[in-house]
């Protein structure tokens, strides 16, 4: 799983490879479980940059006392199905930064020393690659960063669908592009600047756009979003 963090804002999905569980990604975990994510926490501790296994950032006195870990464990990380994780923290500029979490699903495998210091060699490309791609655009939603398979493909097209139909019955044209821009991480600030127009603009766009969708703040509007997701992919 990719994911892009912006300096106190929500994180922003940018590509994934999980088959199961895929409501716990996008309602939980992108709303609020981020929070006690144990990488996450080291991201916003110490800003530093380099591959991590669960262990490095999670001591094992920690992981028994630490109340949050446990709900974050028990809420997101073994729903999930995950049964070991690493990431690799790459800073893109001083607020940006890429994410790429790695796990195992299968109950017999974890990382090992050699294969972690074998990533740990590439560290250095991946960085520079990550660095050169994001340098050059903002983080948007579902990105393909790779070469696009079957599957994110499809994830693409719908994720492009949803964007584009809604709110389609009950805001215009402009209301839609704004609501499409909101949906994708953006907010206020950077919405004026993307269309060129005020700040002041946006937030009363915004203000309609919540009372047309009857929501009243971000994440009930998320939640309208991603429901609206997944009954468009079906």
């Amino acid at each position: 799983m990719i994911l892009g963090y912006r300096e106190g804002k929500h994180p922003i999905y940018l590509y994934d490879s999980i088959e199961n569980e895929r409501e716990l990604l996008f309602q939980r975990y992108l709303t609020t479980s981020f929070q006690n994510d144990p990488f996450y926490q080291k991201l916003n501790a110490n800003k530093e940059q380099g591959i991590f296994t669960l262990k490095d950032v999670v001591g094992k006195d920690v992981a028994r006392n630490d109340l949050y870990y446990q709900a974050y464990c028990e809420q997101f990380y073994h729903q999930t199905g995950w049964k070991d994780e690493l990431s690799m923290l790459i800073e893109i500029e001083p607020t940006r930064w890429v994410m790429l979490y790695f796990g195992f699903m299968q109950d017999d495998k974890r990382f090992t020393k050699p294969q972690v210091a074998k990533l740990k060699s590439y560290f250095a490309i991946i960085q520079s690659l990550c660095q050169q791609h994001w340098k050059q655009t903002e983080f948007i939603l579902a990105e393909p960063v790779f070469s696009p398979n079957a599957y994110s493909g499809q994830i693409r097209v719908a994720i492009e669908s949803s964007l584009a139909s809604f709110g389609e019955t009950v805001l215009t044209k402009r209301e839609q592009e704004i609501a499409a821009l909101i949906a994708q991480g953006y907010d206020s600030k950077e919405i004026a600047t993307q269309l060129d127009v005020a700040e002041g603009t946006v937030k009363n766009h915004r203000k309609r756009i919540y009372a047309q969708l009857n929501v009243s703040s971000l994440s009930e509007f998320f939640q309208l979003f991603l429901n609206h997701l997944i009954t468009q992919s079906r």
